[in-house]
């Protein structure tokens, strides 16, 4: 396995990407008002789509392997009413069998004589930050019939909350030196990288009906160890406002930036190979 760095090109329309509960679920800010998307809120998507064992998502990614993948062997360790018992009575090698998000993005379980309780990723994501300052318009819902029975309609304040237009980048870098602990294999990564370009249309909501990944780069180097800069990778290929005035301005549309489609030459050279997962 060699190191890998990833880039998603996120574009939001009319959505709220990622709420943040210390703020009634407004969209995520920073300081300079530029939108967030936490690593944590990414990874859950990639977790449901895998847990659903009944979605055309698994079903397609599943049988798109050879042997197709045994559902068995795809778990999810972060699912909600899970067994905390039987899992840490699992031995090392019967939860690493197990737990496709535990291989790949760690976990914190204590397993029964290992020497190493918590272990690294060998998947992590950063946090996806917007390229200029985004606008968030806060709304009221309203509903024909009121929740209470003495009420004839009903109504929430401010309930609607969303980016009005947004271009977000999210990098991703894959550690070889982690899959020694995790027992992460070439295909648990090959089944994140099919699963990415569904992450948001296969998970959308009332509030996130228009999250699109316009671009998800998966680059990978020529070794383990890394041959080239990640930082130099990840600015190649971040979109840019085509007027660099407006650049700390919120964006409008997609046609706002110069998002590009391809590695300059002399970075290309220096890694293995170059893909865009949603083509």
């Amino acid at each position: 396995m060699n190191r890998a760095t990833g880039l998603l090109v996120i574009e939001v329309v009319n959505s709220n990407p990622n709420g943040n509960p210390d703020q009634e679920s407004d969209p995520r800010l920073r300081p300079d008002e530029r939108g967030m998307i936490s690593p944590v809120s990414f990874k859950r998507k990639l977790r449901d789509l895998v847990e659903d064992k009944e979605g055309p998502v698994w079903e397609h990614a599943a049988a798109s392997f050879s042997p197709a993948l045994e559902a068995e062997a795809y778990q999810i360790l972060e699912s909600r009413g899970r067994d905390r018992n039987a899992i840490k009575a699992l031995n090392t090698a019967e939860f690493v069998q197990r737990y496709w998000d535990g291989r790949i993005f760690g976990n914190t379980f204590l397993e029964e004589g290992a020497s190493t309780s918590i272990r690294t990723g060998v998947v992590q994501f950063g946090m996806g930050v917007s390229v200029s300052p985004v606008e968030i318009e806060r709304m009221t819902n309203t509903s024909k019939a009121g929740v209470q029975s003495d009420k004839d309609r009903g109504m929430a304040p401010l309930a609607y909350r969303i980016v009005l237009h947004g271009v977000y980048v999210m990098p991703y870098f894959v550690n070889p030196t982690a899959a020694r602990k995790s027992g992460c294999t070439e295909t648990d990564i090959e089944l994140m990288k099919r699963l990415i370009p569904h992450a948001y249309t296969h998970t959308a909501s009332y509030v996130r009906p228009m999250v699109t990944i316009r671009h998800a780069w998966h680059i990978e180097h020529k070794s383990a160890l890394g041959s080239c800069p990640d930082f130099s990778l990840i600015e190649a290929l971040t979109p840019k406002r085509v007027r660099e005035a407006e650049k700390d301005t919120p964006s409008k549309s997609w046609s706002d930036y110069f998002a590009p489609f391809e590695l300059p030459k002399e970075l290309a050279n220096r890694v293995s190979s170059v893909k865009d997962l949603v083509l």
